[in-house]
């Protein structure tokens, strides 16, 4: 089920935009891990710096293995953006902040041959007054690219809800009919039965059953 974890995804998203709007939280989260052919597809890379006060500098590399294949760098951003050539060539967008905590990139027209790892290098060295420490961190995404997008759950979800529903519904309505049609019998038997009852009775029994008027 492909879009559970892409339901897991969107909440994330919106946690680290809720988180950069209220304060200045930084929240790593997955990326998504499937695309569609031919739309764009953002590869999501965050590295949180624990000391956002202290100035560094930061370094990101971005590498593609395909199955079976080797990594080959398809991205740097040192300072300034440079793609190298390779399958992605004119495909590839800096999708990164200004703080360099978020460091990812858009692949856009995905192919189906876009498949495979792909490898975000981050390195990031530390301005201190005494010395500068140097850290490195990696992330790798798998992704998988389909011709056509799946069914959402939640859609999946409410297509069964709404089917459940329906054939409450229509048991509802059947059990309705059945009991108003054996209401309407049996008031027609029983207005059936006094009419017989009353045709029995003798003509000079009819007469006496009148009520009589008091003068």
């Amino acid at each position: 089920m492909a879009a559970l974890p892409r339901l897991v995804w969107v909440s994330s998203v919106s946690l680290v935009v809720w988180a950069g709007v209220c304060s200045t939280v930084c929240v790593e989260v997955p990326s998504e891990t499937e695309a569609v052919q031919g739309t764009h597809m953002k590869l999501l890379c965050i590295s949180c710096m624990k000391r956002e006060e202290v100035t560094a500098s930061t370094v990101v590399e971005w590498f593609y293995r395909p199955e079976g294949g080797k990594d080959e760098q398809i991205y740097e951003y040192r300072k300034t953006n440079h793609e190298f050539p390779s399958r992605f060539s004119g495909r590839l967008q800096w999708n990164g902040s200004k703080d360099m905590q978020d460091v990812s990139i858009t692949v856009l027209n995905v192919t189906l041959n876009d498949s495979g790892i792909y490898t975000c290098n981050i390195t990031r060295e530390f301005e201190f007054e005494i010395h500068r420490p140097l850290f490195t961190s990696s992330r790798l995404i798998h992704l998988t690219v389909v011709e056509e997008a799946g069914e959402d759950f939640t859609s999946v979800v409410s297509e069964i809800m709404m089917y459940i529903l329906l054939v409450f519904l229509t048991l509802w309505l059947l059990i309705e009919m059945v009991y108003c049609y054996r209401k309407v019998s049996k008031a027609e038997e029983a207005a059936q039965e006094n009419a017989t009852d009353y045709l029995a009775i003798p003509s000079e029994n009819k007469e006496n059953c009148a009520v009589p008027v008091e003068e």
